[in-house]
């Protein structure tokens, strides 16, 4: 059992010298897990600034004390020859084989409930030592040959058999590490996410299993050595080049897991993290075993002791399970709303204009989907079945521009940051690399310009249509008077918190990306093509052909069906939810504030001044819309990335670059691929 220190001698330990520290260990500490914890505390109160100075001056506090020293260092030999290093080994820094959802849960149980802890485990004596809060600080200062020194000056007062004895142990243990590691790698192999993934892994000869044969073979030539001195090194270039095969395979597998085709998942994430901790440790083992001298072999034995610190610090910490775990899958869900992003993105006039027809046919659909709402809006039904029709027409309005190939202007933000975040990965902060990323940033805000022109423009114009050939057949307005001023009023920037409801549709923008990103991975991880293809009910309905064309048209499009319905649906909410609390919360969404400016101004008559201050209110929202979810969006595929802008100087001198050279490119696309690429590269010279 492990006693932490209790107030009292974190008081005595606080604000001693390194003399009296050694006293302290040598006179009141009887296990090395007491020592170690008083020891790491005393550190701990001297900060980072303090380490390095005192580390030395421990050093030649036992220098000064050998009786003291040697007390120390019986206790330290003894606990390397008693303590059970395995489990450590195996165990302390790797994610565990019971799978995410059983390790999260036995994480939080641990929290409220801790289990047991021993002194002679490793992985508990590294707990209660070190908080892991405020401990990396002060270790990163001291340099591994201080602790080097500390460990020799404390050996050298030990008695020699002590020291080869806890030497024996740590090999035996190591050894026995290094076998089972290489055990759960060649398993890993026939586990059914990753041959789904790669359905090559059945007919390979596994770089996993050649790594545990060889494994195998070295450790037992290392058992043998123990006993016989005189025997020859084993030559381990093979199992490095094994290593080295494991880790192409695993990053093989992490490509085709992130990329879109074969999709990921929480448990997929944790499988293949879990591998490569694996076999880094492997390889942390083998450096140890296979070191020229004392010398390297200390250093590799001291790196392995702070990994095992840093991690045995964190084992408990419910934040770096979930953050490490969810690293792999947040690539895959950027990597398929990239793939989508590249149709929002327009390189030539072809597709510049593609996208302007594309945008004024959704500019038509909003302008119906506004007037139903405003109409659903005056049916007198309850606020709740009120907010389900507006979601269903918000939804499936969406859906309907998607399946009529049409393009929402705000949609393009939360799909083509991915994009960007993509071309930033691959930026070697060159010129040449800035040139393109700066090209790129000149693409997306030229296309996501036109694509608002052809919404707002034609929701206006579609919008004052009706309410003209409203009023001609009819003779009356389409709206009343106090409905339009209702409208008019909703899209001030500040008297009617225009601009902050434009921030809130802004996030449920870069929510949509999303989910239709998480959706896309959910149809390659399911492979959702081939289940309908086959399924038995439909296959009794449906001719193969027609199966087949459904189930490829569902997995190409089911991340953008459900990310558009989903989005409607929160934005439907959003006010209902304001209704509920009594809090400022609704959405400002552009085109549908451009097709109510259009109702409105109709059914007013509104001048054109006024008509022109509140077009300017509507543009407002969309840069709003845009900006808040291309931020959003971008900020969370550079972390799923792990990439960084970098310099925002550079680039922001490449695209004033850009700009001077091509002045047009602001608003209006070259004429083709070729010319394009023929101006990046003059750009980038």
């Amino acid at each position: 059992m492990i006693k932490p220190l209790n107030t009292r001698q974190r008081q005595q330990i606080r604000n001693l010298s390194a003399a009296a520290l050694v006293n302290h260990l040598a006179n009141h500490h009887t296990g090395f897990a007491d020592m170690l914890a008083a020891l790491v505390y005393w550190f701990r109160c001297g900060g980072a600034d303090d380490a390095e100075m005192r580390i030395i001056a421990l050093q030649n506090a036992l220098r000064l004390n050998p009786g003291q020293c040697a007390l120390i260092g019986e206790v330290l030999h003894h606990w390397l020859r008693q303590v059970h290093l395995y489990p450590g080994f195996v165990s302390v820094g790797l994610f565990s084989r019971q799978g995410f959802m059983r390790e999260m849960g036995t994480r939080l149980y641990d929290r409220f409930n801790p289990p047991p802890q021993s002194a002679q485990d490793l992985r508990d004596v590294l707990k209660q030592a070190f908080d892991g809060r405020q401990d990396p600080a002060w270790l990163n200062r001291i340099a591994p040959a201080q602790w080097e020194i500390l460990y020799r000056i404390l050996s050298e007062h030990t008695g020699a058999d002590a020291v080869r004895s806890s030497a024996a142990h740590f090999e035996h243990e190591s050894l026995h590490a290094m076998e089972m590691l290489s055990i759960w790698v060649a398993a890993e192999e026939l586990d059914g996410d990753l041959i789904r993934i790669d359905k090559r892994l059945l007919e390979i000869d596994s770089p996993f299993v050649a790594l545990q044969r060889e494994m195998t073979q070295l450790t037992h030539h290392a058992h043998a050595r123990l006993g016989d001195a005189d025997l020859a090194p084993y030559d381990d270039s093979h199992a490095r080049v094994m290593i080295d095969q494991c880790r192409q395979q695993i990053a093989r597998l992490k490509r085709r897991g992130t990329g879109a085709g074969a999709g990921s998942s929480m448990a997929v994430a944790h499988l293949l993290e879990r591998l490569t901790q694996t076999v880094n440790r492997l390889e942390a083992l083998l450096n140890i075993q296979t070191a020229a001298n004392s010398a390297e072999r200390s250093h590799h034995i001291l790196r392995l002791a702070g990994h095992l610190i840093q991690a045995g610090a964190n084992h408990q910490s419910i934040g770096s399970l979930w953050r490490s775990s969810v690293r792999m899958l947040s690539q895959s869900i950027t990597q398929n709303t990239s793939d989508h992003g590249e149709h929002y993105i327009t390189r030539n006039r072809r597709e510049y204009w593609g996208m302007l027809r594309s945008a004024a046919g959704a500019g038509v659909i909003i302008a119906l989907m506004a007037l139903l709402k405003i109409r659903i809006g005056e049916l007198g039904f309850s606020e709740g079945f009120t907010t389900l029709l507006v979601c269903l027409n918000y939804g499936l309005g969406f859906v309907l521009v998607h399946i009529l190939h049409f393009t929402i202007a705000t949609k393009q933000p939360a799909m083509t940051a991915a994009s960007v975040a993509a071309e930033v990965q691959r930026n070697d902060k060159g010129r040449a690399q800035s040139a393109r990323l700066a090209g790129l940033l000149l693409d997306v805000n030229r296309s996501q310009s036109i694509a608002v022109v052809g919404n707002v423009s034609v929701a206006i114009g579609v919008a004052m249509v009706l309410s003209l050939a409203v009023f001609y057949w009819q003779g009356q307005t389409m709206l009343s008077a106090e409905t339009s001023a209702y409208l008019v009023h909703a899209n001030q920037p500040l008297a009617g918190l225009a601009l902050y409801y434009a921030a809130i549709a802004a996030v449920w923008l870069f929510c949509s990306g999303i989910i239709a990103g998480f959706f896309d991975n959910r149809a390659d991880y399911l492979q959702l093509a081939q289940r309908i293809q086959d399924h038995p009910w439909l296959s009794k309905i449906m001719r193969p052909a027609t199966r087949k064309r459904l189930g490829e048209y569902l997995h190409q499009n089911y991340g953008s069906l459900m990310g558009n319905f989903l989005f409607g649906v929160l934005l439907g909410l959003t006010g209902y939810i304001g209704h509920l609390t009594g809090l400022p919360l609704d959405i400002r969404h552009v085109a549908f504030a451009s097709a109510n400016l259009g109702y409105a101004a109709a059914s007013t008559g509104m001048d054109i001044g006024s008509f022109l201050l509140n077009l300017l209110f509507v543009l407002m929202i969309g840069v709003v819309n845009l900006w808040v979810s291309f931020a959003l969006a971008l900020v969370v595929a550079l972390r799923a990335r792990e990439a960084r802008l970098g310099n925002i100087g550079t680039l922001l001198a490449a695209v004033a670059a850009e700009v001077k050279a091509r002045p047009l490119s602001l608003v209006f696309p070259p004429k083709n691929e070729v010319e394009a690429t023929a101006a990046e590269e003059e750009i980038a010279k």
